[in-house]
């Protein structure tokens, strides 16, 4: 008889790094997002990577290899792999021995990583387990040697790019893969090259958009990272021509087309993952823009618990979007993640058992068991129209990516008012400020005030990093009374600030988080939109049910440790919002 393997969690709660009611949360919440317990209890903060490392290792019996230890790899095995294999398994090889290969894994439940790797290396594996930060963080640093080489030759091919016209017809026979073309030589051309690396180092450093702008004598390239710019090196202004060529022609544009804006997307695998990128080119007085955003399949399905809502928040936002009909506002500038969190929404929502549709303009992310339509107006495929043709397919729950007039606004209301569930984004600087927009469209406000559910404003505020922040000992008191901090809510609270390091790129912050600002439809509200009363009153009695503002939960993050005094002083002034706004 087989032996029942021992659980994770049980095995990480008998050394003592959790308890019964930790377990139970984790349990809950994997539950509701179709992962592992083991997962969870890492993104709730209760255990790290390691331990359950340690805890897979025991649970399958098998050797754990601790990858901070001097000399835990030679050196010299990591020659045993193919590079590409490595970066797409993220596996590392040990030795080689009478036809067996041992390689340092972090899913033993992988087996089809496994069977791939008996497949290509024609021989048996031998495991063992390492966590999975760790051996990406070897992998890292076992390539950023040979990465560094690649850089220093991208730069000499492309100072020696002279013949940018020689250099646009190889990248136009690489993308379109003529016969009899040697694909060797293209992949060497510099600006494919130059292209490449520019690419992938934004996607190694978490950045979510690229911008390449002309200049009279220079091309400015710049990483947005965590909401904000960074500038890297210059690309020389002699590959200008070429550059934007050779992106044009990856993303399906007209080269030859530089009078009237252009949009297109670029798939392309990078570390083993496969990266959208949404690439707009507008001309401009020294040549042509371009930016390109980062889409990354996991940043739209990280899950509601690690959005930044606080649980009071979270348990009200669920609470709404389990109701079977009405409509749920997001509101906020563009940038400020609604639609990671409308999507977050439907992943809780996706179930076999439910039919979900989305207008959306344009489709960023491809989700599995959701029917996706991408508005089209130019052969008259419209918000509108869309949703009108969403109502005759029986949906339980609609997404409509933007309430943008009256037309759209009158659909959406009249389906949520026929049975269904409907998601939707306004720009709005705050949640009550929704409500007038909305009947300033034009739309009665008796449907307004009938529809509308819950209205939730965001915005992303970044995150400090663990590694280097430190306790602010002397803050500056201008920023304390500018983000509405009193002497009793200091009391007892250590307030932090950035320092910078390797791990966050010296800027002193890593990944970002929401500020939110929830406000649920009540009677009250309701008679009040329905007497088209200014947002100040709206405002008063939504801050009368308990309403926390976005500085509000800015505050709280400040006095959790989460972010800085600067950083809350600059979201709230961007939001024009604080303790005392009333005005309208």
């Amino acid at each position: 008889m087989a032996r029942t393997r021992q659980k994770i969690e049980q095995i990480l709660k008998e050394w003592g790094k959790i308890d019964d009611q930790q377990i139970v949360e984790a349990d809950k919440l994997a539950q509701g997002s179709r992962r592992r317990v083991e997962e969870t209890l890492v993104e709730l903060g209760y255990v790290d990577e390691t331990d359950v490392a340690k805890a897979l290792a025991t649970q399958h019996d098998m050797e754990y290899i601790d990858l901070d230890q001097q000399n835990a790899i030679d050196p010299e095995a990591v020659a045993l792999l193919p590079r590409d294999i490595v970066k797409k398994y993220l596996v590392l090889p040990v030795s080689r021995e009478n036809g067996r290969l041992k390689v340092i894994i972090h899913d033993p439940m992988d087996l089809e990583t496994l069977d791939n790797l008996r497949f290509r290396m024609n021989c048996e594996i031998e495991t063992a387990i390492a966590a999975r930060g760790k051996i990406k963080e070897y992998i890292d640093q076992m390539l950023s040697e040979t990465r560094s080489s690649i850089d220093e030759a991208v730069r000499q091919m492309t100072v020696d790019a002279r013949d940018t016209s020689l250099d646009i017809r190889t990248a136009s026979i690489d993308q379109e893969g003529v016969e009899g073309a040697d694909e060797s030589d293209a992949q060497q051309a510099p600006i494919i090259r130059l292209v490449d690396h520019i690419i992938t180092e934004a996607v190694r450093g978490r950045a979510s958009d690229i911008h390449i702008e002309p200049f009279k004598d220079r091309v400015r390239l710049r990483y947005r990272v965590d909401g904000v710019c960074v500038e890297q090196e210059k690309v020389p202004k002699r590959t200008q021509t070429a550059v934007i060529a050779r992106i044009k022609i990856m993303s399906g544009m007209r080269i030859e087309e530089k009078r009237v804006p252009q949009d297109g997307r670029i798939k392309a695998r990078i570390d083993g993952d496969v990266i959208d990128f949404r690439v707009s080119v507008c001309p401009a007085y020294h040549g042509e823009s371009v930016v390109l955003r980062i889409l990354r399949p996991e940043s739209a399905r990280i899950g509601l618990i690690n959005l930044g809502m606080r649980q009071d928040t979270l348990e009200l936002f669920e609470r709404t979007i389990r109701r079977p009909n009405g409509i749920l506002l997001v509101c906020g500038p563009t940038g400020s993640g609604k639609t990671t969190t409308l999507y977050s929404a439907l992943d809780v929502l996706n179930r076999p058992d439910r039919k979900i549709i989305t207008a959306e303009d344009p489709v960023e992310y491809n989700f599995k068991g959701i029917n996706q339509c991408q508005v089209n107006e130019g052969i008259g495929l419209t918000f509108s129209n869309i949703l009108r043709a969403m109502l005759r397919q029986a949906p339980n729950v609609i997404l409509v990516g933007e309430i943008r007039d009256q037309e759209v606004g009158d659909v959406a209301i009249q389906a949520a008012l026929t049975g269904h569930l409907v998601f939707s984004t306004l720009h709005t600087n705050d949640a009550p400020s929704a409500i007038t927009r909305l009947i300033d469209m034009g739309i009665k406000p008796f449907l307004v005030a009938s529809s509308i559910q819950a209205v939730l404003a965001q915005r992303l505020v970044r995150i400090l990093c663990d590694s280097c922040k430190q306790p602010d000992e002397d803050p500056d008191l201008r920023l304390v009374r500018l983000c509405g901090l009193t002497e009793q809510e200091l009391e007892g609270k250590t307030i932090y600030k950035s320092a910078g390091c390797n791990a966050c790129n010296h800027t002193g912050y890593r990944g970002r988080r929401g500020i939110f600002e929830y406000m649920e439809m009540n009677t009250e509200l309701r008679e009040l939109a329905f007497a088209r009363s200014a947002v100040n009153k709206l405002r008063t009695a939504a801050n009368a049910t308990g309403m926390r503002n976005l500085l509000g939960d800015g505050k709280l993050k400040i006095l959790d440790g989460e972010t800085t005094l600067e950083e809350i002083a600059r979201i709230a002034q961007v939001a024009g919002v604080s303790e005392s706004s009333t005005d309208e």
